[in-house]
């Protein structure tokens, strides 16, 4: 299967805001959610820079660090999962079935 890239992905712009002219569809809870994790995520990052200036053994760092990676896939599925259900479907009952491409593109990158 053919790898596909942002460029290959069409989509058209606005003016008028945000990326494309789009926005996300979160309600105040999910974004609350997606918000609390990241600024988990964020201590966590911090947290790692202390390790490195106190000279903590390598492995325990990895091991640390390895927690940071897990805790972004899960805000990076919970996202996937609202846009699929929100964005996408929308766009595709709009006819914009150029979606599928941009998602496939998205999917590609959050599994590297």
């Amino acid at each position: 299967m053919e790898e596909l890239t942002q460029d290959d992905v069409q989509t058209p712009t606005h003016d008028s805001c945000g990326t494309n002219g789009r926005q996300s569809h979160h309600s105040e809870k999910t974004k609350n959610n997606l918000i609390s994790r990241l600024n988990r995520i964020e201590g966590q990052v911090r947290g790692l820079k202390g390790l490195i200036e106190k000279d903590t053994y390598c492995d325990d760092v990895l091991n640390q660090i390895s927690s940071v990676q897990s805790a972004l896939n899960g805000v990076g599925k919970l996202l996937l999962e609202h846009h699929m259900k929100s964005c996408v479907i929308e766009r595709i009952q709009d006819g914009e079935n150029e979606v599928i491409d941009e998602l496939l593109v998205t999917i590609n990158k959050l599994m590297k």
